[in-house]
């Protein structure tokens, strides 16, 4: 079976080799057919520590990494914000 793979937003980078993905999914109201949006956070294992927050991220199904990380990260789809702001000073 392949392995899922979902885009999201970094919320939290505080933790050591951790980071919180927030994911976005837009989904239609059951009863009034308004689009509405959906989100949901996922723990994902960052070895090097390398994304910090405001970042799009890629994270890919893995095996369980401990309670909560069943996550890891893949890559980096768009710096965040803030690093950018950072690069320009």
């Amino acid at each position: 079976m392949p392995k899922r793979i979902l885009v999201g937003t970094v919320v939290s980078d505080k933790a050591d080799k951790t980071i919180v993905v927030r994911v976005e999914r837009k989904v239609k109201h059951p009863m009034y057919g308004k689009i509405i949006r959906r989100s949901k956070k996922y723990h994902a294992h960052d070895e090097d520590n390398a994304f910090k927050a405001g970042e799009t991220v890629r994270i890919e199904e893995t095996a369980p990494v401990s309670k909560l990380k069943t996550w890891k990260v893949v890559d980096r789809v768009l710096a965040g914000k803030a690093a950018a702001v950072e690069a320009d000073v």
